[in-house]
């Protein structure tokens, strides 16, 4: 996979399974305690239909935005992401709001989704205006395959 347009809706495809099933297990844990469980706000709602909506918007955003408003998507969609996340598993936590640490499956989720969108933001930095030029180039050009498209 050299296309890193490819690679990065391919990491942003990994992160979103991970957040998903991060809250499936969850919700395993709520339905399966005996506690009573409070529902979310409507505006922590919303606010989760809004982080969820990044990286499903980054699948196909990766795929058809030009190399530089791609490269500055990814950056700080991933920047956001990871920031939040890391805020939301850590910081509450310890700081004693809410129930104590996370249980060790968020924990290990959460790990895995941070590594994932600090590569993403790697990627996204280290990608060159020569690759995607380049990129670009086999898409449109295939004289090998006789197809040249305008």
């Amino acid at each position: 996979m050299h296309d890193t347009k490819e690679r990065l809706s391919l990491l942003w495809i990994f992160a979103l399974l991970n957040y998903l099933y991060a809250d499936v297990v969850a919700l395993f844990a709520i339905a399966g305690s005996r506690n009573s469980f409070e529902p979310l706000s409507p505006w922590a709602l919303m606010g989760s239909a809004v982080l969820m909506e990044i990286p499903i918007a980054m699948i196909l955003a990766c795929r058809l935005l030009p190399f530089r408003a791609n490269r500055l998507a990814n950056i700080i969609a991933g920047g956001v992401i990871t920031l939040v996340n890391g805020f939301l598993t850590f910081v509450p936590p310890l700081a004693g709001w809410g129930r104590p640490p996370a249980f060790a499956e968020y924990l290990f989720f959460a790990t895995i989704e941070t590594v994932a969108t600090s590569v993403i933001i790697w990627q996204a930095w280290t990608w060159s205006g020569v690759e995607a030029g380049v990129s670009t180039e086999r898409s449109v050009r295939q004289p090998e395959a006789g197809i040249i498209s305008s």
